[in-house]
């Protein structure tokens, strides 16, 4: 606690004193202060100051830059990576088979928007069409493939995942790395949460990597995507930081990941989680269960059950 204060009291007067914490001189006029790029505590006038003081600054800005990550990294997202239906504008599932991915534009739309839009063609007696685009339902695998191919070189994050996953499955570890990478770096955070696992699980072309297997799991963490959240947890319950591995849990399942909930749940039974923080954590589950609820949702619910004599999960 100490440290933190420390940092906040060196923030603090190098807010209300401007000079370079290398030389000492101020920023007047034409001479220009910038921050360090890591901790944002103290400013430089050059990079040749940065690099003198660096041997003086190095330790305080490695610890800063830590609270900055960490404030960063437990943050509750406002939603999960896959944001909201483009039609009803509700909170996509998390369940994959609760909504269907669209290559003609890239969307990802639920379930009861894709049912309503059958019906309604059904009704019209019309042409099968894209619930949001209105471009007719591709006609074949290779269309799709075309389709895809094509957003791919507009640089779709959508599409460059899809193509990702598609070589990933193929076992081409190269190019799904490629597209994967391409696909993180304009934001995908589906792209970081597959670019994690093929660091954690090595493949052709790809080696293990700790440090580039825990950064893509935090990106696609602070992204909102449950399942990197829970890893992230469950990382660290099995390197004995549980206090870290409830605060990630407790994120998850306000986001309506089933999994962080059992785990609490144990947590509760076994002492290491607070009744107050395993209430909180229900209550943001289940509010979070709830948004994703539709009239039209259930009844897409029903049609499928009727159609495949089961039922899944409402999440």
């Amino acid at each position: 606690m100490k440290s933190t204060d420390d940092n906040l009291e060196a923030k603090e007067v190098a807010d209300v004193v401007k000079c370079c914490a290398s030389c000492g001189i101020a920023e007047v006029d034409e001479i220009k202060l910038k921050n360090c790029d890591a901790c944002d505590l103290v400013r430089y006038c050059s990079d040749k100051c940065q690099q003198d003081h660096r041997p003086n600054h190095e330790a305080v800005c490695k610890e800063r830059a830590a609270e900055l990550r960490d404030e960063l990294l437990f943050r509750q997202p406002e939603s999960s990576h896959l944001g909201d239906c483009p039609i009803c504008f509700l909170p996509l599932q998390l369940d994959s088979i609760k909504y269907v991915k669209y290559f003609c534009c890239s969307k990802e739309i639920c379930n009861g928007c894709t049912y309503a839009n059958m019906n309604r063609q059904m009704v019209e007696r019309s042409a099968l069409e894209c619930p949001f685009c209105r471009q007719p339902y591709s006609k074949s695998k290779e269309e799709d493939h075309r389709l895809k191919k094509k957003r791919c070189e507009a640089n779709d994050p959508f599409a460059l995942r899809e193509e990702g996953r598609t070589n990933l499955i193929d076992g081409d570890y190269e190019r799904a790395f490629e597209y994967l990478a391409k696909a993180a770096e304009l934001g995908d955070m589906e792209a970081h949460y597959g670019l994690s696992l093929l660091y954690r699980e090595g493949g052709e072309g790809v080696e293990k990597d700790k440090g580039k297997e825990a950064y893509h799991f935090e990106e696609a963490a602070i992204g909102g995507h449950p399942d990197a959240r829970h890893m992230l947890g469950c990382n660290e319950c099995e390197n004995g930081r549980l206090n870290r591995a409830v605060k990630h849990w407790i994120i998850a399942a306000k986001l309506g990941d089933d999994e962080s909930i059992q785990r609490l749940k144990e947590g509760f039974k076994f002492g290491y989680v607070r009744k107050e923080d395993f209430a909180t954590a229900l209550r943001g589950h289940q509010a979070a269960v709830d948004a994703k609820k539709s009239p039209q949702r259930e009844e897409a619910e029903k049609h499928a059950s009727r159609a495949w004599g089961g039922e899944s999960s409402s999440n």
